[in-house]
């Protein structure tokens, strides 16, 4: 299978790393900077593409990982094309465009996976089905911590809120996918952002969400933590609370009123992008159902969105 990667900034070398363990895959890019392209070339022994037609016509999946105001153009090329396509999140920049991606995708019959790796952690795939199970009884209140400096990218992209979102868009939006993957929809939320006002440069971002359950969660977002990144959760309900913290916790914790049990990792040697990539794979080879759709994409979406509203305006929003 050929597997054509759109642009070959951070997250293109870490997908180029995950196909280059996959047997079978021919990787291919395209890259408008020659700087970065040379250095894609040599580290991935990829083949290059003079032009996104090129490697249209070369490919037989495509991978996009571009700044997130130019998805669309890029997607609306490959699904016109008839490819099965890759699209790192956010799926949009805004609503109308995320469903003009997913409305192409459904009236071509394209294979569309939107990349909320998330959802592929072991800690955070098990922390949900252990929810599911009934871990905790009934959950009351979540609690997650998402971020680490000031990301680069090229020409400063993540720095201009109009084109990245800020960190509500571009960082917090990884958990409101896993919340409403894990506790179900949400009633209404409140967000304060300390990038929302300016729109530009690092941010910091808190949201408090609700439920239709009952349930709450607080989550927490930032690009102004120089102690490098940090993940974690807790999940309390009636019966008991799941803790997980990349910096403390070597595993998933479990309390309850009678023990506390350190969880076994789950596939320690399989990365998550692995995961990840290989399951869009097998859906295009298949024509399979895509683990994560355009839909669930535009759910994460529509609250990043809304957090972002309540930012700016002090409101409680209901997405």
């Amino acid at each position: 299978m050929k597997v054509g990667v759109v642009g070959t900034g951070g997250m293109g070398n870490v997908h180029a790393r995950q196909y280059r363990k996959m047997s079978g895959i021919e990787l291919g890019y395209f890259e408008r900077s020659p700087a970065r392209g040379d250095s894609f070339r040599s580290r991935w022994d990829a083949h290059l593409c003079d032009s996104i037609e090129a490697l249209l016509d070369w490919a037989d999946v495509v991978d996009i990982c571009l700044p997130t105001d130019v998805h669309p153009e890029f997607a609306l090329k490959v699904i016109d094309a008839g490819k099965p396509l890759f699209l790192e999140k956010p799926i949009a920049r805004t609503v109308d465009e995320a469903k003009s991606i997913i409305d192409a995708a459904k009236k071509a019959k394209v294979v569309l996976m939107i990349g909320h790796v998330v959802r592929f952690f072991p800690e955070f795939a098990l922390g949900r089905q252990m929810v599911l199970n009934g871990a905790v009884g009934k959950p009351a209140a979540i609690r997650t911590r998402r971020g680490g400096p000031t990301p680069k990218g090229s020409s400063g992209w993540f720095m201009d809120h109009s084109r990245s979102g800020g960190v509500l868009l571009d960082l917090a939006i990884h958990d409101f996918d896993w919340l409403c993957w894990t506790f179900g929809h949400v009633k209404f939320l409140y967000s304060r952002s300390l990038g929302s006002s300016s729109g530009h440069g690092p941010d910091y971002a808190l949201t408090t969400l609700t439920f239709e359950s009952g349930a709450v969660a607080h989550v927490e977002a930032t690009w102004m933590d120089p102690g490098g990144f940090r993940t974690m959760f807790d999940i309390a309900g009636s019966e008991g609370l799941l803790e997980f913290d990349s910096r403390k916790t070597p595993a998933l914790r479990t309390v309850t009123p009678d023990s506390c049990v350190l969880e076994p990792s789950v596939a320690p040697h399989e990365d998550p992008y692995y995961l990840e990539l290989s399951a869009f794979l097998s859906a295009a080879q298949k024509g399979a159902p895509v683990p994560i759709t355009g839909e669930d994409g535009l759910t994460a979406l529509k609250l990043s969105l809304a957090a972002l509203e309540s930012a700016k305006t002090g409101l409680v929003v209901a997405p």
